[in-house]
């Protein structure tokens, strides 16, 4: 293998700290031709799809494939801007953002890129870039406050993948979650309260997270037992009743066993039983994308209402909230002491 070098390098060479920011991903366009790329990318990973891959290979390219990305078109076709992917978008206002802030707070040259783990921009590219800029160190803040094989260890992956390809490795240190981070309570706790001032209060809050198969946890993925202390950590943080809350769990696929109870569901059961408003947050997404804008906001919020309900309210992500980037700033700078100086 020829590894990469920097060709500009000298030993004088001015240097800075990396900062990579990294969530999950989106399609270039909402088409079934982009779609198609992207979830062959997402669903080739066998941290996201746990089964033999001679058998799964023939699923996704004999079925998957060939059905799911025109479907999927055009559920990302109902949430897409002006500005594109609302993930995207969202991430690179978080990125513009955070290196505002650590341009006045660190104590050293520092630059901010952002990668997906699926799609654009690539990981690759994102690291390419700090290499060139003579990164010494690199901090890597995957955007997941919960820590999961399939998400935080899945972007590990991608990421050594491009570094055993370099000549010279900067110093690396990455995080491994933060659902329990006071300042990310507190931000979504006040987001929360925030909606409630402006709007109503329903009779129920729901805490839904994405799902994960069950056997995931059960063979050892913290995640299940990350997401149950995040919502009660918020409860708590907002002195809420236990029969005021519940956690639940979205976006399941395939037909094996997910984590439970399941969003979807549960909101019908909530309908039947008499709940006339509810009102959900996602504390496990850093930004607002499909799963919030479309499956909660538009689907789930039909499975409520068609079941007898009156009153659906998604508060929405923390996105590039003021006190969400102070919040990822001060991650950034709590992990990156003793560098930039």
């Amino acid at each position: 293998m020829k590894y990469k070098g920097n060709p500009e390098y000298k030993p004088d060479s001015p240097s800075c700290t990396g900062i990579l920011l990294t969530n999950l991903g989106t399609p270039d366009a909402p088409t079934p031709t982009a779609l198609r790329t992207y979830l062959a990318e997402f669903l080739s990973d066998p941290r996201v799809i746990e089964v033999p891959r001679f058998l799964w290979w023939f699923a996704l390219h004999g079925v998957i494939l060939r059905t799911r990305p025109k479907r999927s078109a055009e559920l990302y076709k109902k949430v897409w801007t002006e500005e594109g992917s609302p993930l995207l978008s969202i991430s690179r206002k978080q990125a513009k953002g955070i290196q505002n802030l650590l341009d006045t707070q660190f104590s050293g040259d520092i630059k901010v890129e952002l990668a997906m783990r699926y799609g654009n921009p690539s990981i690759e590219s994102a690291l390419e870039i700090l290499r060139a800029a003579n990164a010494k160190q690199i901090f890597i803040l995957p955007l997941y406050p919960q820590y999961s094989a399939a998400t935080t260890a899945s972007t590990f992956d991608a990421i050594a993948d491009v570094l055993k390809t370099w000549r010279s490795i900067p110093e690396i240190r990455m995080l491994n979650n933060y659902y329990n981070d006071e300042g990310y309570i507190a931000a979504v706790a006040n987001s929360i309260e925030q909606y409630w001032q402006n709007n109503s209060k329903a009779e129920k809050l729901l805490f839904s997270f994405h799902g994960l198969p069950k056997d995931y946890v059960d063979a050892g993925d913290p995640y299940f037992d990350e997401c149950h202390a995040t919502a009660n950590l918020i409860a708590e943080k907002m002195n809420l009743k236990k029969e005021e809350w519940i956690i639940t769990f979205q976006s399941r696929f395939g037909p094996r066993e997910w984590l439970k109870p399941y969003t979807d569901k549960t909101l019908i059961s909530l309908a039947k039983d008499g709940i006339k408003s509810v009102n959900v947050v996602c504390p496990g997404f850093s930004a607002d994308c499909l799963e919030t804008l479309e499956e909660i906001n538009m689907q789930n919020r039909g499975f409520f209402l068609d079941a007898g309900g009156k009153e659906f309210s998604y508060i929405p992500a923390l996105n590039d909230s003021d006190e969400h980037l102070e919040i990822l700033s001060n991650i950034v700078i709590k992990h990156c002491q003793g560098w930039g100086k």
